[in-house]
C-alpha cells in the first residue's frame, strides 16, 4: 500500500497526458475486428467518476488490485470494460498520483456531500477510554488487532454465485446494491479490530468498481433501468455503483450526447444535498445552485464560471432534456448522515445569477418536476410531518392499536374500503413460552466491563457469534447467521453495550393498514437501513406436536420454513475479498423446531404479510435462554427500506418441510412482485 502523496510512479509506464482525466475524452485502442472508421464518436459508453472521488481513493489503496477497471467502452455489442488490444488498461485516478486539495467540484455540495462518515463509521477521538459511551464511536480502543484481510482479484462473473443470471433491471439493481451493502457491512466489521484509513463504503465501493460489478454502466439522459423512483440511498457511493449518478462527491452529473444532427453537452443527474442555499420546500419545484465558489478547506470564495457542470445545467436549459433528481434529507436516526432519496425527471424552466449570502455570483436553475410521476420527496415530507403530529395523518381508525405496549404509537389506517378493524387480539410485544424461562437453559454470559468490545478474545459473547460482535456501534446486522447471542441478565456489560438490540424492543413508527386484495398490512413511516431491527415476532409458542393448521390457525403461525434465495444470498459479497461464502442454500437450510402462534395475542409482525421478493427477513436471537430449539424470531431490514413502503418477508418456499408437523398447507402467492412463485 502506498500513499498518495510520496507514491512515484514506474518511469517504464507510460502517461500520456498528466491533465487531470476528468477533462479529457478518453480514447480506447479499437479492438480486434472493430473498424474505427464506422464513427467518430470514442466508444464511450461509462464515464465512472475519477478524479472527483475523496483524495486518496484509487487502485493503489486496495491490495492486489494492480488496475481500477474505470472506463467501459461497447463496441458492435461487445462490452470491454478496462481492456485494450495490450491487455488491461491501468486507469488509476490522477488522485493516486498527486494529492490535491479537497475543493468544492460540483454543484449543491459539501465535505464528502453526505459521504460524511456516520458516527458508527468514525475512527475513535486521541485519548477516549475504553469502553466510553457505547463502546466508543467504533466501538473499540485498538486493543485488540487482527489481520489484515488478504485481497483476491476476481474476474468479474466468475467464483460470484450470488449475482444473479437475469435479464430483471430491477434484480440485478437489488443485486448490486445489496452485494455493495453486504461489503461495506463486512469491512466496517473487520475495520473496528484495526486501524482503518478509509471508510468501509469507499472500499466497498472500489472493489466493486475493480471487479466490474455494477449496474448500469453507461451514462444516459432519463430513467435508469431497475432504480424506482422514492429508493432511498445513504452513501453516494451507492448512487454511483447502480448507474443513478456518476460522480462520488460532485453534485452535478452531466454528458455529451446527440440531439438530431449536433452534439452537446447536457446535465442528466443532479443531487441536491444541502451544501448551497437551495430551496426545495415545494416537492414539485427544485430550484438549484450552480457548481464552485466555494472551497473546502479555506475561507476563500469566488464568483462561479459557467464551465462543466454550470454550463451542462444552462445547455440543458435549451435542449429541454429530463434531468434526474436525488434528493437529500437529513438521516433522522444519525446526527450527522443523510438519506438520499431519488426523485424522479425534471426539466430546466429559467436560470439566472444572484448574489448569495457569502456574497458570491452563484448561478441559479429553476426545475419543475415532470407530471405523471409517482411520489418521491413527497411522501418523505409528508411521513416526517406526521411524526411530528400524528394527528394529522389521514382516514385513521385508532391512533395507538399498542395501547403504549409499544414505545410509540401504532396507528390503523384504512384507505380502501369501511372494515373498521382486524379481529379481536391481545396486543403484546413477548414472547409466551411452554414453560417458564427461570426452567429453560441458561445462557452462558460473559464477564466485559462496561461493554463488549470487537475483536476481543475473552468476550464470551463475541466467541459465541463466531468472534465478532453481530452488530455495528449504530445497530445495524452485520450478517444473517443461524443464531445470533446478545448479551443478556448473565452478563456484566451494562445495558449500553452495543451486543444488546433487539430485547430493546421496536423503535419505529408503524401504520397498520388495509391493503387491496390481502387483508391487514403492516408499513413504516420512518426510512429503515438494510440490517435495520425492525419488530420481533411476538405470541404464544405452541407444541410442535400438537399444531392445528385450521384457516384461522395457520394464518398467524410462524415457523421457520425455508425461504427463498433472496433471504438466504443476504450474506453476499465476502467473496470479494477472500473469505469463504456464509450463504446457506436451501439444501443446507435446517429449520428450527419453534412455532408461534399470534391468532390471540401478538404484536405488529402478525400483519406482515409474505413476499416472494420480500424486503424483510427473519433472524434467530437468543439473550434470556440457552435453548437454541425455541429462540426469539426478529425481523431485520433486508434492504433499505423507503417510508410507506409495505413490510414483507418470505412464509417459506412451498414444498418445503418443517420439523415435527411437515409441510404447511400451500396458498396461492397474491404478492405481485416480478419474480412471483405462485405458491408459497
Amino acid at each position: 500500500m502506498y500513499r498518495a502523496s510520496n507514491f512515484i510512479p514506474d518511469p517504464n509506464q507510460e502517461l500520456l497526458d498528466a491533465r487531470p482525466l476528468r477533462s479529457l475524452a478518453p480514447m480506447f485502442p479499437a479492438p480486434m475486428g472493430v473498424n474505427v472508421n464506422q464513427s467518430s464518436t470514442p466508444p464511450l459508453v461509462c464515464v465512472t467518476p475519477v478524479g472527483q472521488f475523496p483524495t486518496g481513493f484509487g487502485a493503489g489503496n486496495l491490495p492486489a488490485f494492480g488496475s481500477f477497471a474505470t472506463f467501459s467502452a461497447t463496441a458492435n455489442g461487445v462490452s470491454y470494460a478496462g481492456t485494450s488490444a495490450n491487455g488491461p488498461i491501468d486507469a488509476t485516478p490522477i488522485s493516486a498520483y498527486k494529492t490535491r486539495p479537497s475543493m468544492s467540484v460540483d454543484g449543491d455540495d459539501e465535505p464528502y456531500s453526505g459521504n460524511q462518515t456516520l458516527s458508527s463509521e468514525r475512527k475513535p477521538r486521541r485519548g477516549r477510554p475504553p469502553g466510553s459511551g457505547a463502546s466508543g464511536a467504533d466501538g473499540t480502543n485498538g486493543k485488540f488487532k487482527r489481520p489484515k484481510p488478504t485481497y483476491k482479484n476476481f474476474v468479474a462473473g466468475k467464483e460470484l454465485a450470488f449475482l444473479p443470471s437475469t435479464s430483471d433491471q430491477r434484480e440485478i439493481v437489488e443485486s448490486v446494491h445489496m452485494t455493495f451493502e453486504a461489503l461495506r457491512r463486512r469491512h466496517l466489521q473487520m475495520d473496528e479490530t484495526q486501524d482503518a484509513s478509509r471508510r468501509a463504503d469507499l472500499k466497498a465501493g472500489a472493489i466493486m468498481m475493480a471487479s466490474n460489478i455494477r449496474a448500469n454502466s453507461g451514462k444516459r439522459v432519463g430513467t435508469v433501468p431497475g432504480v424506482e423512483i422514492g429508493d432511498i440511498f445513504y452513501f453516494r457511493m451507492e448512487l454511483c455503483i447502480i448507474g443513478l449518478h456518476a460522480p462520488s462527491m460532485g453534485g452535478i452529473d452531466y454528458m455529451t450526447t446527440k440531439f438530431g444532427k449536433d452534439e452537446d453537452s447536457v446535465a442528466i443527474c443532479i443531487v441536491s444535498a444541502g451544501g448551497y442555499e437551495n430551496e426545495d420546500d415545494d416537492t414539485d419545484v427544485l430550484v438549484y445552485s450552480g457548481q464552485g465558489g466555494n472551497s473546502r478547506n479555506t475561507e476563500e470564495r469566488h464568483d462561479q464560471k459557467l464551465e462543466r457542470g454550470n454550463l451542462a445545467l444552462e445547455r440543458s436549459l435549451h435542449r429541454k432534456n429530463e434531468i434526474r433528481v436525488v434528493r437529500g434529507f437529513k438521516d433522522p436516526f444519525c446526527i450527522t448522515g443523510k438519506i438520499y432519496v431519488y426523485d424522479g425527471l425534471y426539466k430546466i424552466h429559467e436560470s439566472w445569477k444572484e448574489r448569495t449570502k457569502s456574497g458570491i455570483n452563484c448561478f441559479k436553475y429553476k426545475l419543475l418536476r415532470e407530471p405523471g410521476q409517482r411520489d418521491g420527496a413527497a411522501i418523505w415530507k409528508m411521513t416526517q410531518k406526521w411524526i411530528t403530529n400524528p394527528a394529522t395523518r389521514g382516514n385513521l381508525l385508532l391512533a395507538d392499536l399498542s395501547s403504549k405496549a409499544e414505545m410509540l404509537p401504532v396507528c390503523l389506517v384504512n384507505e380502501v374500503d369501511h372494515d373498521k378493524g382486524p379481529g379481536h387480539f391481545t396486543y403484546t410485544n413477548q414472547v409466551k413460552y411452554l414453560r417458564p424461562l427461570s426452567s429453560m437453559k441458561k445462557l452462558q454470559g460473559c464477564r466485559c466491563q462496561s461493554v463488549c468490545l470487537p475483536g476481543d478474545p475473552s468476550c464470551a459473547c463475541g466467541q459465541h457469534n463466531g468472534g465478532d460482535l453481530p452488530y455495528s456501534s449504530s445497530g445495524l446486522l452485520a450478517c444473517r447467521k443461524p443464531i445470533i447471542y446478545e448479551c443478556g441478565d448473565s452478563c456484566n456489560c451494562s445495558t449500553n453495550c452495543r451486543n444488546r438490540v433487539t430485547q430493546k424492543g421496536a423503535r419505529l413508527h408503524f401504520e397498520v393498514f388495509r391493503t387491496t386484495n390481502r387483508g391487514w398490512g403492516l408499513r413504516c413511516w420512518d426510512p429503515i437501513r438494510s440490517g435495520a431491527f425492525i419488530c420481533e415476532y411476538a405470541g404464544e409458542v405452541i407444541d410442535e406436536l400438537k399444531v392445528n393448521l385450521n384457516d384461522g390457525e395457520d394464518d398467524y403461525i410462524f415457523q421457520t420454513a425455508c425461504p427463498g434465495d433472496k433471504t438466504l444470498k443476504w450474506n453476499c459479497g465476502p467473496e470479494l475479498i477472500g473469505e469463504d461464502s456464509t450463504n446457506v442454500t436451501a439444501d443446507e437450510f435446517e429449520p428450527l423446531p419453534i412455532k408461534i402462534s399470534a391468532k390471540n395475542m401478538g404484536n405488529v409482525s402478525r400483519f406482515m404479510n409474505h413476499s416472494c421478493s420480500p424486503n424483510v427477513f427473519w433472524q434467530p436471537v437468543q439473550y434470556d435462554h440457552g435453548d437454541d430449539r425455541h429462540p426469539h424470531i426478529m425481523f431485520f431490514a433486508l434492504k433499505h427500506i423507503p417510508p410507506m413502503t409495505e413490510l414483507t418477508y418470505d412464509y417459506g418456499v412451498a414444498g418445503a418441510e418443517s420439523s415435527g408437523s411437515g409441510s404447511r398447507r400451500t396458498k396461492n402467492c397474491m404478492c405481485g412482485s416480478r419474480n412471483c412463485r405462485g405458491l408459497f
